[in-house]
């Protein structure tokens, strides 16, 4: 009992001094300590040597590159101003009443290409900011429509998106980035469709009452040369680059690879095809990014060494929440919880649900969360599948649905940027991007299940 009280103390720990801005490079590792430490039945120091680092090391090992690639492009796009134009591009296709829809739209474009949700707000928000302010809507509404679209459909559910929610059950369940994609879609369908509904409903009945953008003093937008960004289209190109050829090496060129020689590795081409599919993809994205935008990107060497720093900070974050679940799973006292999970009634898709939901939430990460689940649970759900003749690629994607859920709650790192963006508070928005962001994906997650159970993937 003790162990189980040291669990639910350090977990609370986690998310309340997370919350709190601590860094989790320091919490990890003391919270599985104390919890290593009240559960007395793993060693203190080799908790932290033998198994933190080590599952620290696999997962850098295993997703860096995702990250070091998807945050150079996204710096590419970004300060090419790509990012912006294809925002812009949107936005003015679809015209000032349709602000809510271009923006979510804006975003998901660009996070299904690849370009990470950070650069998406900081590009997307002023042009979101201007087209709000002349339609009058209330401006408390941006953060939850660029949540929606960064946060959600092209995070989870979207087949073929390079976003390491994404990549990161495919080692576990030998599958592709396009796994299970009908439920994706129609994961995205009630995502993206409940979303772009609830904003709507709630910005008229706001606008209704006389409630405008509103006056905001200490707004501090740079006015954009609209007229100097580059054309849609030419924007667009990487991006479909990255999906097109993500796609044809995932479906066609892997997947009929013969890689006897993977056997020395320890691995297998069904098990590495996705993680290789995105790393080619991302790496022709960033070359044609700089071929198309070289004069205006001006120093590309610094503007690849900005994205190339950047992804340390979020690789570490996400490697430490990893490592600090695999302490915990190594616990006597975790065997209880694995078993509680493991007897949740029905499909053990639900199971597989609720303990990636949960996970992240409480680590306020949808990768970390996922891994952490898959890493202790990942073997036994492909034995269930194998066993009751459930197709792995349902489990890929409810498992990946599933972590976007919980993860964006008031304390989850994104979500606290996002509204420092946008200089808002938690009061003004989180309301309603919590509704876009945790209530509507649990229930697209729970409609997916039911087609899974179904047979649809």
């Amino acid at each position: 009992m003790l162990g189980i009280f040291g669990i639910i103390i350090s977990l609370g720990l986690l998310m309340y001094l997370a919350y709190r801005g601590i860094t989790v490079l320091i919490l990890a590792p003391i919270l599985a300590g104390l919890a290593a430490l009240m559960s007395g039945d793993v060693p203190l120091m080799a908790s932290y040597t033998e198994v933190f680092m080590t599952a620290f090391a696999g997962y850098a090992k295993a997703y860096f590159p995702l990250f070091l690639l998807g945050a150079i492009f996204g710096k590419l796009m970004d300060e090419s101003g790509a990012a912006k134009a294809i925002a812009h591009g949107i936005t003015d296709k679809l015209g000032k009443g349709k602000a809510i829809t271009a923006v979510v739209l804006s975003c998901g474009i660009l996070t299904y290409g690849g370009v990470s949700l950070f650069v998406v707000a900081f590009a997307v928000y002023p042009i979101a900011a201007a087209l709000f302010r002349e339609a009058d809507v209330p401006k408390r509404f941006i953060p939850a429509a660029i949540a929606l679209g960064s946060f959600t459909f092209t995070m989870t559910a979207l087949p073929g998106t390079p976003q390491i929610q994404n990549a990161i059950p495919m080692p576990f369940f030998e599958t592709t980035p396009w796994a299970a994609p009908f439920l994706g879609l129609i994961g995205a369908a009630v995502m993206f469709g409940g979303g772009v509904f609830w904003l709507q409903r709630r910005s008229k009945a706001a606008m209704a009452k006389g409630e405008g953008y509103g006056d905001h003093p200490n707004e501090n937008i740079k006015e954009i040369a609209y007229d100097e960004l580059p054309s849609l289209m030419m924007a667009l190109l990487p991006i479909f680059l990255v999906l097109g050829l993500n796609f044809a090496l995932s479906k066609f060129v892997f997947a009929n690879m013969e890689a006897a020689y993977l056997a020395d590795y320890g691995t297998s081409i069904a098990k590495v095809r996705g993680i290789w599919s995105i790393i080619i993809s991302l790496v022709a994205a960033v070359l044609l990014t700089i071929a198309l935008f070289k004069n205006k990107i001006g120093d590309v060497k610094n503007c690849v060494n900005q994205g190339a720093f950047g992804s340390l900070l979020a690789i570490v974050n996400t490697s430490s929440e990893v490592g600090y679940g695999n302490v915990i799973k190594t616990l006597g006292a975790f065997a209880l919880v694995k078993t509680a999970i493991l007897a949740i009634p029905g499909t053990p898709l639900i199971s597989l649900a609720v303990s990636t939901s949960v996970l992240a939430g409480i680590t306020g990460s949808a990768s970390g969360g996922m891994s952490i689940a898959l890493g202790a649970l990942g073997d036994i759900y492909m034995q269930k599948a194998l066993a009751l003749g459930i197709n792995p690629q349902a489990f890929h994607r409810i498992a990946a649905m599933a972590c976007g859920g919980l993860d964006s709650l008031p304390h989850n790192g994104a979500v606290i940027t996002l509204l420092g963006i946008c200089g808002l508070s938690h009061k003004e928005s989180y309301a309603d991007i919590g509704m876009c962001t945790v209530v509507i994906p649990l229930i697209a997650t729970a409609i997916a299940i039911v087609f899974a159970t179904m047979g649809v993937v």
